[in-house]
């Protein structure tokens, strides 16, 4: 171990390698779903691969959050990049042999969940102990700058290498990265929090643990009520995203570059507004950068649901994605300033959770709508043509366009409601620094 690479040093080779290591993720996640869409033809085929991946992040994250406080934190990481790795060597295999089938992603899936269940919450407290509260706007604006880089080049590299290379070739770049990644991880200095009185009061038996994180929670309404939040605007939210790649798949005939250049369009925005936030920090007042990131977010993305060429698309695309670092980091810097950091494993495990847990039904709600109500009643001579054909038009793809609108004007309405909720919007008067 290198002993001189702690603190903002530490950080940056932490972020280098997660980039490296997500850019590659998104390749993967694309290739996959060019496949998995051609192989089926369904967007239940690709909502179930988000749901594979989502139910175990909510199952194990009350015992991931224990064993995170109760562990090293690299280690943690470490082991959660392995997990990761090892899920694609199996696709890689089974690909090479001509055996891959679609069930098998979302076994892939399920072991992906699983290992980045203890990624997140190991990651976020990892921040609290290694960067000053200063800094955890700015570091989680580089955090999710990561998360846009990877969705620019991750598209478009991908589309350019299943085309010439085919998905193997993906499959084999992602496991090289993954190494990258742990190795990144092994040269730094994550240091552990010290015992906070908090962490005093929570300690006991494994299972008594698993639910402290809850019960912070619930004894701090404004955290409660702001997960809450976030917990029903993913719900609109994970509704739109699912049904986006076969959307425009559907739209443009199956073409991957269209589908490529939107996605990159997007995660551009997700880049400008991350490294806004890396700059700025967020507002004064936090909660503000959250609730509004969530009503322009949702109504810079409803008109993408009423385009119908690349070049739309991609423009709202960029708009509504410029707002989510802001929302998501500011977000990240109250509950980071609000939650000790030897309990932050726990705590915001359970808070994944809460926010997380209605996304696998939201994201086979996507698909079932989308294949056997929208999608038919859209088509040419359709029940619902006569409503809504003014709207979105008819054929291939237009009931999941009516889809992305409705949910998109949901996730808008979560936010501007929650700005006449005084628990939430004063939650950082309420609550004191590190809240006891």
């Amino acid at each position: 171990m290198i002993k001189s690479l702690n603190g903002m040093k530490a950080f940056w080779v932490v972020w280098i390698g997660q980039l490296v290591s997500l850019i590659s993720t998104s390749m993967v996640n694309f290739g996959l779903t060019i496949w998995a869409y051609e192989e089926t033809g369904l967007a239940t085929a690709l909502a179930l691969v988000s749901v594979f991946y989502m139910v175990p992040l909510l199952l194990l994250s009350p015992f991931a959050g224990v064993i995170v406080d109760r562990s090293n934190r690299k280690l943690m990481m470490i082991i959660s990049d392995a997990g990761a790795g090892i899920a694609t060597i199996i696709v890689l295999t089974l690909f090479s042999l001509g055996q891959l089938e679609v069930w098998h992603l979302y076994v892939s899936a399920l072991l992906v969940g699983s290992a980045q269940t203890f990624q997140w919450p190991a990651l976020s407290s990892a921040i609290s102990t290694m960067l000053p509260k200063e800094q955890f706007g700015r570091a989680h604006g580089l955090i999710s700058l990561a998360d846009g880089g990877s969705q620019i080049f991750g598209p478009i590299l991908a589309a350019a290498a299943y085309g010439f290379l085919g998905l193997g070739f993906i499959l084999w770049i992602d496991i090289f990265t993954f190494s990258f990644a742990i190795l990144a991880l092994i040269l730094v200095v994550i240091p552990q929090p010290e015992i906070s009185a908090e962490g005093k009061d929570s300690q006991g038996s494994f299972w008594e643990e698993s639910g402290y994180g809850f019960r912070f929670i619930v004894a701090r309404p404004s955290l409660l009520y702001l997960q809450l939040v976030f917990m029903i605007g993913n719900f609109f939210s994970t509704i739109a995203f699912t049904l986006m790649a076969p959307l425009i798949l559907a739209r443009t005939a199956n073409n991957e570059i269209a589908l490529g250049t939107v996605q990159s369009m997007g995660a551009i925005g997700g880049v400008i507004g991350a490294l806004i936030m890396s700059w700025w920090g967020g507002p004064k007042k936090l909660v503000y950068g959250v609730l509004g990131g969530w009503v322009l977010s949702g109504l810079f993305s409803l008109p993408l649901g009423l385009s119908r060429t690349v070049v739309m698309w991609s423009v709202f695309a960029f708009l509504g994605a410029m707002v989510v670092p802001v929302l998501n980091g500011s977000n990240q810097a109250i509950w980071q300033r609000k939650v000790p950091a030897d309990v932050q494993g726990r705590v915001f495990s359970i808070r994944r959770m809460i926010a997380w847990m209605v996304n696998p039904i939201a994201a086979l709600l996507a698909g079932v709508m989308a294949d056997r109500w929208f999608e038919p009643a859209l088509m040419p001579g359709g029940t619902l043509v006569p409503s809504f054909g003014w709207l979105v038009g008819d054929g291939p793809g237009a009931g999941m366009s009516l889809i992305w609108v409705f949910a998109s004007f949901g996730a808008a309405a979560v936010g501007l409601t929650a700005f006449f909720v005084s628990t939430i919007r004063d939650v950082e008067t309420l609550l004191p620094e590190k809240a006891a």
